[in-house]
């Protein structure tokens, strides 16, 4: 938090200066006395009144005078808003390997339950696409703020072939180009979700560095461990490790950021952490009403805590 106006701050000195001013006047002796010969007897009949009584509506005050200062002083705050017409290509790997079960319930499966999740808490103003792939580019849903769209392409993905990454990250560059309006691309980014190496089609750092050149940052996610491994139609376990090397390099290249994921609920944070960070930017805001109105509920409360124990204002 900061302050547009920080010279109003030196008000809080009044806060201080005010509490010392109460407690001087509660142990100031009364001007006026009045002498009573029965002053035990009275004393055992007169009603108890909590300390905390007599002190809570200079306590309010104090508050509410801090308050209100710091509405003076025009306290502003960093808050996440949507980023205007923004748009991401999820390109999602649904090759043979992601049938592997090192992630729990299997790779693809946990791929599936993150994209979902993603699409749950990104903001709404965030267009949403997709693109699959193995040995070729399966599907390409452009760009939209219709989720059911991305969601029936994320349900449909079915794990099978090679893998074939360069293809699907051109795919989703394209798709990104043709979500120009009138020749000015709104922000921009894809999250590239792969589990192997690349087995076929284009090579993928190339793709990466024209990614960079239209400014489509390429966030990479590695799924997987080292002991990865699905059964052969002929009975063989044939190893299937990630391939996190060539993904933090396709991040490097094109200006994003490379993850590693080695179980669901990791890229389940991943995905999430993804989606604030794509869908949303920092901006300052001003807060001044909110400390206005606190200090004026604070301000109420003393006066009534006052006329209602004291019988007069504090």
């Amino acid at each position: 938090m900061s302050f547009a106006a920080p010279i109003f701050l030196l008000g809080l000195l009044g806060v201080p200066l005010l509490l010392a001013a109460a407690v001087w006047a509660r142990r100031r002796p009364a001007r006026y006395a009045v002498r009573l010969p029965s002053v035990p007897t009275l004393a055992a009949v007169a009603p108890r009144v909590p300390a905390w009584r007599r002190w809570l509506p200079t306590g309010l005050l104090c508050l509410a005078l801090a308050g209100l200062v710091g509405a003076l002083a025009r306290p502003e705050a960093t808050v996440a808003v949507p980023v205007e017409r923004a748009s991401v290509m999820l390109v999602t790997d649904a090759s043979g390997s992601m049938r592997a079960t090192d992630v729990d319930p299997s790779r693809l499966q946990s791929a599936q339950n993150a994209a979902r999740g993603f699409l749950d808490d990104v903001p709404r103003e965030l267009r949403v696409g997709v693109v699959s792939f193995s040995d070729t580019t399966h599907g390409v849903t452009p760009p939209t703020e219709d989720r059911a769209e991305a969601r029936a392409a994320l349900d449909g993905l079915v794990a099978d072939g090679g893998t074939a990454t360069g293809d699907a990250l051109a795919s989703a560059v394209e798709a990104l180009r043709r979500g120009e309006e009138e020749g000015k691309r709104p922000p921009a980014a894809i999250v590239l979700l792969s589990d192997g190496e690349q087995t076929t089609g284009r090579e993928p750092l190339g793709v990466a560095r024209e990614a960079a050149r239209q400014g489509v940052p390429v966030y990479t996610v590695a799924l997987g461990t080292p002991e990865g491994t699905i059964t052969m139609p002929d009975g063989r376990m044939l190893p299937v490790p990630p391939d996190p090397a060539t993904l933090q390099r396709i991040a490097s290249i094109s200006g994003g950021e490379a993850f590693s994921a080695q179980d669901g609920d990791q890229l389940g944070t991943v995905y999430r952490r993804l989606g604030s960070q794509i869908g949303t930017k920092d901006e300052r805001r001003e807060i001044t009403a909110a400390f206005a109105a606190a200090g004026l509920l604070l301000l109420a409360g003393a006066v009534a805590g006052a006329v209602r124990w004291r019988g007069r204002l504090p």
